[in-house]
């Protein structure tokens, strides 16, 4: 499936790169967001199993290992080379997960390719997600392909309430939430969506929304050292569905299609 024909991106991984990060160790302590996101995926995937599946953005794959229970075929493209080296260690028992460097704004994939993609924790890197949208909708499999895409919501509900208390509208185009430091610094993006733009994007982008979920609910410092781990992962399950259409959580997972062509 993969092909080197796609133009190469000058977008760079610097951050990701650097010998000082590493997002293997990022990810210590906090496996209530690990394991409510690999519930999420489970939930949308619902027992499905496909040919072929990418892992865009993946990091060191993380969350490959999840694919590889639903797919034959498993490629983590990443575009930074330390990631990927570090997943040569973390997927060693994973032998079938190829790893491919590459950005999501020129996936190595033919068109009409992908049975399934993720790309979860990537959009807060993209402020205008439009190129990488398009490029995924390209490679997306018009019959029976499913893009999972997870955004970081910048409408959840504490900041709604802030808002209100304000007496302010919350705004509808991406907002950086860097520091004033990381800006001079030159920090890659990081920002939250709105999730109302962000499915106008993805409808011109050519991609359906077939189903949302609301994740990470619980996502807090203080409930993390009170409530037990089963516990919050337990009340999340019943979360996810249940306040996906309120856009509660700090964190939006998309189900997706393909849009029919037009003819």
């Amino acid at each position: 499936m993969l092909m080197s024909k796609q133009p190469v991106s000058t977008k760079k991984a610097d951050q990701y790169n650097d010998p000082k990060h590493n997002y293997l160790d990022y990810w210590q302590g906090r496996d209530y967001e690990h394991l409510a996101e690999v519930m999420a995926i489970r939930r949308l995937l619902n027992g499905k199993h496909f040919k072929q599946a990418v892992d865009v953005g993946g990091g060191y794959g993380r969350l490959s290992k999840v694919l590889a229970e639903y797919a034959d075929d498993v490629t983590l493209t990443e575009p930074s080379s330390k990631q990927l080296d570090i997943a040569k260690d973390f997927l060693k028992s994973q032998p079938k997960i190829k790893r491919n460097l590459g950005q999501a704004d020129s996936l190595d994939f033919k068109d009409d390719s992908v049975d399934l993609l993720i790309m979860i924790r990537v959009m807060h890197h993209l402020p205008d997600p439009g190129p990488e949208l398009a490029e995924i909708a390209r490679v997306l499999a018009p019959k029976n392909g499913l893009a999972i895409i997870e955004v970081a919501n910048y409408a959840h509900a504490r900041n709604r309430v802030k808002y209100l208390l304000r007496g302010k509208k919350l705004p509808l185009q991406p907002v950086d939430i860097r520091s004033a430091a990381n800006k001079r610094n030159g920090e890659v993006a990081f920002v939250n969506h709105n999730p109302h733009t962000v499915m106008k994007q993805l409808d011109d982008a050519g991609l359906k929304v077939e189903r949302i979920l609301s994740v990470s609910n619980l996502r807090s410092p203080s409930l993390k050292k009170l409530v037990p781990r089963q516990v919050l992962l337990a009340v999340e399950g019943i979360l996810q569905p249940t306040l996906a259409k309120t856009f509660f959580g700090p964190s939006v997972f998309f189900l997706l299609s393909k849009k029919p062509r037009s003819k």
